[in-house]
């Protein structure tokens, strides 16, 4: 079945060093206009629980969510697919920190500058503050990862910090954790708690 998963594996294996000519057809059959540049695949998560809340279908929109294993090959991926590759629009979703690596592979000498929006801190760090820690706790505990937590909040590495940081390092330490928890946490924030950056990215799809 031809559907824009197979694309976004084509495109990944492009940038990884294939020949990209499935890719090209693949854009043009699957009408792709629109190329979202994510760091990894919690963001791909959180991405599309959002889109999926809002009765949206980005892929039948003509939208591809790319997570790139990484922001330092963001300047691969927006040549494949920017004016100078693929010809799509392109969009960014980053971790403040990340935002570099974006300024630079999305050069406006290459191509007009996309919209990038930044996370302060990271994408996990803006949902804990939006839905705040007692809630997150809650999913952890519905996850049955309540005794996990409880021991890992024991560590003496963990003694002192607030609770916001305790949680965003929890969710990161185990394989896995933080992609399932990348859609737990959109899916269970109310309307008006949507980190800004996300809900600004999706307005401009």
């Amino acid at each position: 079945m031809v559907d824009m998963r197979m694309f976004r594996d084509e495109v990944t294996g492009w940038a990884g060093g294939g020949s990209g000519v499935l890719a090209r057809e693949l854009t043009e059959l699957l009408g792709v206009h629109t190329a979202v540049l994510l760091e990894g695949l919690s963001d791909l998560a959180a991405v599309e629980a959002l889109a999926a809340g809002r009765g949206r279908d980005l892929a039948a929109e003509g939208v591809c969510v790319v997570p790139m294993g990484g922001a330092m090959n963001v300047g691969r991926y927006a040549g494949l697919l920017g004016p100078s590759g693929l010809g799509l629009r392109l969009i960014g979703l980053c971790d403040e920190r990340e935002k570099p690596f974006f300024d630079r592979g999305l050069n406006p000498a290459r191509a007009p500058r996309p919209g990038v929006f930044v996370c302060t801190t990271d994408l996990e760090d803006e949902l804990i503050r939006a839905m705040g820690p007692a809630r997150v706790e809650q999913i952890v505990q519905n996850e049955d990862e309540l005794r996990a937590w409880q021991t890992f909040v024991q560590q003496p590495a963990q003694h002192g910090r607030p609770r916001n940081q305790q949680l965003r390092r929890f969710i990161g330490t185990k394989k896995g954790r933080k992609i399932r928890y990348g859609r737990l946490l959109v899916e269970a924030l109310a309307p008006d708690q949507v980190p800004a950056p996300l809900d600004d990215l999706l307005a401009t799809l």
